[in-house]
């Protein structure tokens, strides 16, 4: 019996969504930090053995749009609740958000089996968990809950274990050596954005956006050419420091963990350019891979 399907990861922003989900693909698939609003695309990871294949997707935080820029990441959430074979719902301990009520009222709508995951566990007390686990069973009376510590790794073999039970029998999808739909240019400016948003803060890490303008592979090289678009000329200057000192960090950051994830040697050249307001440019976000209408 061979059993596969789409698993998509839903969630408000800093439950840990995408530590889960490169928990449970093995590979550091999205960008994981401490601020909010870190994944903007859907992010698919897949994970084949003899009997299965499951094809998991990381979608946006929910969260109520300000600009153009997040009305297409809330439409990467809502297309999510309509191609899911299982629905993963990530909360935590210390989640109080009301944000996400009219995403619940959708998943008890659907029908599609879903998993409650409650993570970060380690903060919390058993009382507490116990509390936490009979609310969500009054809020999705017919889902799975699973309590984790996505971070500690602690029983995300369960939250796997429950997924392929709830599977429906199928071939495989992708070839069983695929990890992500995603290509290395992909990757690569993902890496390069989850530097911005660690090492600077307030605005400037929400008001970037990377385009690779080149990417040659070679045998034992690959080469690389991204912008860092800004909003506007003053966050450019901030970006890059003085004598360029930020902007050399980030690169040097960027260029030591792309190495790793690809095995091989990078050269990155980091180039920063102004794009007014480019959050609310319909033509700027089709070209950064966002949807319009």
């Amino acid at each position: 019996m061979h059993k596969s399907g789409f698993v998509n990861i839903i969630g408000n922003p800093n439950v840990g969504k995408s530590t889960l989900m490169n928990a449970l693909v093995g590979e550091r698939l999205s960008i994981i930090t401490a601020k909010a609003q870190t994944t903007r695309h859907r992010i698919m990871g897949i994970v084949s053995g003899e009997d299965f294949q499951i094809v998991y997707s990381d979608t946006p935080g929910i969260l109520k749009p300000a600009y153009k820029l997040q009305a297409s990441m809330m439409k990467f959430v809502s297309g999510a609740l309509t191609d899911a074979d299982v629905i993963l719902y990530v909360t935590d301990t210390v989640e109080q958000s009301d944000r996400s009520a009219a995403i619940l009222e959708n998943i008890r709508n659907s029908g599609i089996p879903t998993v409650v995951v409650i993570n970060k566990i380690d903060l919390s007390t058993p009382e507490a968990l116990e509390q936490l686990t009979e609310k969500w069973h009054s809020e999705l009376p017919d889902a799975h809950i699973v309590p984790v510590s996505a971070k500690e790794r602690f029983n995300v073999e369960g939250v796997f274990r429950t997924i392929l039970d709830l599977l429906p029998e199928g071939p495989s999808y992708y070839p069983d050596d695929t990890l992500t739909d995603k290509p290395m240019r992909f990757f690569a400016s993902e890496i390069i954005r989850e530097k911005i948003l660690r090492f600077y803060d307030k605005e400037i890490p929400y008001c970037c956006e990377i385009g690779i303008e080149s990417y040659k592979e070679e045998p034992t090289i690959d080469r690389i050419v991204a912008i860092i678009y800004v909003a506007r000329d003053s966050q450019k200057g901030i970006l890059i420091g003085r004598g360029g000192s930020m902007l050399k960090k980030v690169g040097q950051a960027a260029r030591e963990d792309l190495e790793k994830f690809l095995g091989k040697k990078v050269f990155l050249q980091l180039l920063v350019k102004v794009s007014d307001d480019w959050r609310n440019n319909e033509r700027k976000l089709r070209e950064f891979g966002y949807e319009q209408e």
